[in-house]
């Protein structure tokens, strides 16, 4: 989901360029305080890029060694949860917290390129892709010793496709029935066949939560429910919450009932419990860890990210996500105001993608930590498929301008975010590439509020932008940004027959090579009309105390505590 110029005519050399850009940034980090979650400096010593930046962490390998049982690992988070109920939740905060307390059927990968069983030990599909039937794991039990019943995964996948309970239910839409056959089947009936069907198993909103625990709860509504419940929640994953003083911590205990062992037949968490500290300054949460007051902190500032790998007590990871930046054009042919808008023709927006130097703004902005965006979705995403996207090219991006009829250029505005260092950096750094074309971008600072709202109402010319997905699948991220009647294509008013035609088919198809080719054609057909400007990915920065094992962040974000241990 969503999370969130002016210059000589004369061209400008890359390293010029970079030079010019990292002389800016190194002013805007004086001046600009970036709040959090957003990666940006925290006072550091910060003028110029890393020479190289720590590789991305790579998954861990299935059969490592077990871990050390016991402890309490204390993890700094820059903002508490609000409400943890895995169906009206809406919120990140939420979300990757949610895992620790429910399992769901089944759970992605940890590279983020599959689903493995989880609650259940499998499924079959039969032949006309219309009935799912998932066989549950023998004698699992909720963290209160009581057992997983089939009446329970009913109940739970029930009220997750309910339309009436939060936003999530479109991960189940195909979804006509469930029932429960005999003591450890689920049979899901299908309107449609549903290729992502066993992804939305694996997603957050379709944990198995505890029935009659739940609609035991005060309150007349499901929402009223959901709020007693989630203050001390029971749940079916591997920790259980005992204690929870909202804004400073939250302690999250091993669930002794949990089913999962490792390879050595070691019952998992091996942790006795994970302490989340509230620490939201991102200079005190580092200064924390290195002191040894925590064991690990999460959303570390890109420019802190060499600094803290080059420390030998401090691990510093840097998790491949499902995070792309990029900056959202408004492709109508008119603004609300009446008034002619550039941004509607396909040469002005391919134009403004080769006048974007990718590189540079990933040295400057990123401190080399990310990398060239290769589709509208992220390498991480299943059935990603590299494309040929826009290089560096100011002469290319000239005559496209001449083409479309501005060979000298024109005004554009763009919404960023007062206060936030990284819109500041980046919006700034295009400023200065996109005068070498004419183009003079003014730059709007407001509120996170205003951006919003001028956002849902179409009144914008550009904004700044960045996705990370909520399910192990590319549907989510195309239904939003290439499909007009979902949010009108992220309210860029983007639209391709072609292309929603090929979505509406690899939406029923089950052949996985077909669907992979129905989603090459939708990328390329995209990229080639370039709604968007493609900037970069993005990894998720975690550092941790040397001791700490076994710690690992998925794409989608989920903090994985399972097989993490602290080190004796």
């Amino acid at each position: 989901m969503y999370d969130s110029r002016y210059g000589p005519k004369t061209r400008w050399s890359r390293l010029g360029l970079l030079l010019s850009l990292v002389l800016v940034f190194g002013l805007l980090l004086q001046a600009c305080a970036s709040p959090a979650p957003a990666p940006a400096d925290s006072g550091s010593e910060a003028a110029e890029a890393p020479a190289a930046a720590p590789e991305e962490a790579a998954a861990p390998e299935a059969a490592a060694e077990a871990g050390t049982s016991g402890g309490t690992l204390r993890f700094g988070r820059y903002a508490d949860s609000l409400f943890l109920d895995p169906v009206l939740n809406d919120a990140n905060l939420d979300i990757w917290v949610l895992n620790s307390l429910y399992d769901t059927l089944f759970q992605s990968t940890l590279d983020g390129t599959g689903i493995e069983p989880m609650l259940a030990e499998g499924y079959e599909v039969s032949e006309d892709g219309l009935t799912f039937t998932a066989t549950l794991r023998p004698d699992t039990m909720f963290a209160d010793g009581s057992p997983i019943t089939a009446d329970d995964v009913k109940w739970s996948l029930d009220r997750a496709r309910n339309p009436e309970n939060g936003i999530w239910s479109f991960s189940l839409e195909a979804v006509d029935s469930v029932e429960v056959q005999g003591d450890n089947q689920i049979v899901i009936n299908l309107s449609r066949p549903d290729p992502a069907l066993p992804a939305a198993l694996a997603m957050f909103n379709s944990a198995v939560m505890p029935q009659q625990l739940f609609e035991a709860m005060p309150g007349e509504t499901d929402e009223e429910k959901a709020q007693a419940f989630a203050e001390k929640p029971i749940g079916s994953g591997p920790f259980m919450l005992t204690e929870w003083e909202r804004g400073n911590y939250m302690v999250m205990e091993r669930n002794p009932y949990y089913w999962q062992t490792d390879d050595n037949g070691v019952q998992l968490p091996y942790l006795d419990a994970v302490r989340y500290e509230i620490i939201p300054e991102d200079a005190t949460r580092i200064l924390k860890l290195q002191g040894g007051e925590i064991d690990a902190a999460e959303f570390i500032p890109l420019s802190r990210v060499a600094e803290l790998d080059a420390d030998p007590n401090i691990n510093m990871e840097l998790f491949p996500s499902t995070k792309v930046n990029d900056i959202l054009m408004n492709n109508r042919e008119t603004l609300p105001d009446g008034t002619e808008n550039p941004l509607s023709s396909q040469q002005v927006r391919q134009a403004l993608n080769y006048a974007t130097d990718k590189d540079a703004l990933i040295q400057v902005v990123t401190f080399g930590t990310g990398k060239p965006m290769g589709s509208y979705m992220s390498s991480t995403t299943p059935l990603f498929a590299q494309q040929e996207m826009y290089s560096f090219d100011l002469e290319k991006a000239k005559a496209l301008m001449e083409e479309a009829g501005y060979p000298d250029g024109f005004d554009v505005s763009i919404l960023a975010i007062a206060g936030n260092a990284d819109d500041a950096a980046l919006t700034t750094a295009l400023q200065q590439m996109w005068s070498q074309i004419g183009v003079n971008l003014v730059i709007e600072p407001v509120d996170s509020a205003t951006r919003t709202e001028r956002y849902r109402n179409n009144d914008f010319q550009m904004r700044t932008a960045a996705w990370t997905n909520d399910i192990n699948d590319p549907s989510q991220i195309t239904s939003y940004f290439a499909i007009y009647d979902v949010v009108e294509s992220l309210h860029t008013g983007f639209q391709n027959a072609e292309l929603e035609d090929l979505f509406q088919q690899s939406q029923a198809e089950l052949d996985p090579a077909a669907r992979a080719d129905q989603y090459a054609r939708i990328q390329e057909i995209y990229v080639d009309a370039a709604p968007i400007v493609f900037l970069y990915e993005t990894p998720y920065p975690v550092a941790l105390r040397s001791n700490v094992e076994g710690f690992y962040q998925i794409p989608l974000g989920q903090n994985l505590f399972v097989r993490a241990s602290i080190a004796e």
